[in-house]
Order: C-alpha cells, then structure tokens, then sequence
C-alpha cells in the first residue's frame, strides 16, 4: 500500500489496480519456492486485469521472484531493491549503509550484492528484523512493544556507525518516525523504497512514449486484497489518508 501511494501521488493521471495478499502475508517467513509461487499468481491476477507495467511491492518477493517473473511476463516490471539501491549509494557519505527487512530479504543477500556490485569499497550491515510486519498489520504503530522491539533491532546497525538506512520492506515506512528517531534525525538518512521505485517509474514512462500510451487514464484505480480486516481497512486508511474501498478476491 505504501507503494501504491507513492505511484498514485507522483502519477496520478494513472490507473493503478493494486492486490495485496494479505491471506498469505507476511512472505518474509516463507520458503522461496513458496514466495515465487504466490508473486507468479499475484502478477497473472494483475494482467488478468488490464495491468501493463507490474511493479513487484514487496522486498520479500522482489529479492526471491523478480528474475522469475521477468523471464516469465513479457510487460516491464519494476520491483523496489534496485531503486533503494541506487539511491543508498549515491547519498551515503561514509559508506556504511544498514538494511532492514525480513528474513527472506535478508537471507536473499540482494542488497549486500547489488550495492557491492554499485560500491565493492561500502560496507553493509543487514538486520532481519520479523516482528515489525505483524506490528504494523496490527496497527501497533506507536506501542511501547513496537518502541523496545525497535530498539533491540536497531542498536546494532548504530553501534556500526552507519549514515544510511534502507528500509527493507513495504511495510516500515509506516514506522519510518520511531525509526528515525532511534537512529538519529540529523545522524542516520532513511532510504523509502517505496519513494525510490515510484520515482523510477515516472522517469521511465517520461522517456517510454510507447509504455504511456497503452497505460490506462481517468479511470478509477481499484485495489483488491485476498483476505479483508479491520485492521487492514485501518491501515489503507492512515496510508492513503482518506477512506479505501478494498475488494475482496
């Protein structure tokens, strides 16, 4: 959702249709045969409706399936590791870059690798960090648990002295002020994949004419989920910001 925010302010003349499989989240526990096999059936469900660029909202399935799905779809897509990549590498100054994310996104190693491939001298400090998406899917955003958990996951990455955090996950944008505020407001830069992927799209369709003219204009973007809470209503709505009809497929 924080994805789909991000594209729907930078590109509202868009359509977006927007799945979250919340029936199966979170996938940062999952095997990765089982995470490509729920991103390959999540990608067919978008083009079933009318989606022509895909972008893959979720580390977890970014760092297993991306590769996969691309071999697979013949569309663009996008997936938000590149983009907090790139941006963590032009904006640290030290070259101590953390990474948080799930267990998946960190076992993966994609973002020691992508890095290393942009900056072989920086230095990359990664924390799994597999409580915080059940936190932020219980709405638990500012709980005295939420702060301690917090803490313990972020104190080793300060003790590493790093200048730049990229925030592994969808989800932690939503905690991006207590994280901030543990890290340091003028010691630490947050990197927002979410942010980063939406502005990679736009600078690609400014120069894809071919892109923009089959993608959808006007229309109503439609978000569809696999499984309906009220925590998850909660949640679309402090994202977005207003009131989010999510349909239930």
């Amino acid at each position: 959702m924080t994805v789909a925010r991000a594209v729907e302010t930078l590109l509202p003349d868009y359509q977006i249709t927007y799945y979250g499989d919340l029936a199966r989240t979170p996938y940062g526990s999952k095997s990765p045969e089982a995470i490509i096999e729920y991103s390959t059936s999540n990608t067919e469900f978008l083009l079933n409706h009318g989606a022509n660029v895909i972008i893959i909202a979720c580390n977890s399935a970014a760092s297993v399936a991306s590769n996969i799905l691309r071999q697979k779809f013949n569309v663009p897509i996008f997936e938000v590791i590149t983009p907090a990549v790139e941006r963590a590498v032009s904006s640290t100054v030290s070259g101590n870059i953390g990474i948080i994310g799930t267990r998946a996104t960190v076992r993966s190693g994609i973002y020691d690798e992508k890095i290393k491939e942009l900056a072989p001298g920086f230095r990359v400090f990664s924390k799994a960090c597999p409580l915080l998406v059940p936190l932020v899917e219980e709405g638990w955003l500012e709980t005295r648990e939420t702060k301690m958990i917090l803490r313990k996951y972020l104190t080793p990455l300060k003790q590493k002295q790093i200048d730049t955090l990229v925030l592994g996950c969808t989800h932690y944008p939503l905690l991006k002020d207590l994280i901030q505020h543990r890290m340091g407001i003028n010691r630490v830069r947050l990197i927002d994949s979410s942010i980063e992927v939406a502005l990679t799209l736009k600078n690609y369709l400014s120069v894809n004419e071919n892109v923009c003219k089959i993608l959808q204009r006007g229309s109503e973007n439609k978000y569809f989920v696999s499984d309906m809470t009220k925590a998850a209503l909660a949640t679309a709505e402090k994202i977005f910001g207003r009131h989010i009809n999510l349909e239930k497929v």
